[in-house]
């Protein structure tokens, strides 16, 4: 389930082991998160593909409409709220403005929209791994050739309905 393509430069080296995890939840569950349900199961892709840690700092943008669903299954994030188009997005790429360089040897980013590519491409350029984590199908091509690794969710619930379908 890992890819590779493209070249990016080398990886800086760092001592601090920290990992900032930025989740568009909406991307996950294909859409507003409504129910618990939905937001049970982005966590549980998740957590089947990263192993999250207590020096992680995880950071989930979200619509104000999926805010209890989401907080109500998932404690001790960073929650961002931000409503209309794009609006999570955007509230997630201001995370990427706060010296993540710096403060952070690995960015993982849970989305494949392809709002995120050019500041993802500028900060890997910098010498910080970049991970993103996807859907197949909704992985934009520029983003991951702008990652160092990707790795692909499940398009399914755990009752075998596809995500996002009504």
């Amino acid at each position: 389930m890992f890819s590779r393509e493209g070249t990016v430069p080398p990886l800086k080296h760092c001592l601090r082991g920290r990992r900032l995890v930025l989740v568009d939840i909406e991307n996950v569950v294909g859409g507003a998160v409504l129910h618990e349900n939905a937001a049970r199961w982005a966590r549980t892709q998740i957590c089947k593909v990263l192993n999250i840690g207590a020096a992680d700092h995880v950071v989930i943008g979200i619509s104000h409409i999926g805010l209890l669903p989401v907080g109500s299954t998932w404690t001790n994030p960073r929650y961002l709220v931000g409503s209309g188009p794009d609006g999570a997005d955007r509230a997630l790429l201001a995370v990427l403005d706060e010296d993540v360089e710096n403060r952070f040897d690995e960015i993982v980013l849970v989305s494949g929209d392809g709002i995120f590519t050019d500041k993802i491409a500028a900060i890997a350029a910098l010498g910080v791994r970049i991970t993103v984590v996807a859907h197949p199908g909704g992985l934009a091509r520029r983003l991951r050739m702008a990652a160092h690794q990707t790795i692909y969710l499940s398009d399914y619930y755990n009752d075998g309905t596809l995500c996002g379908a009504a």
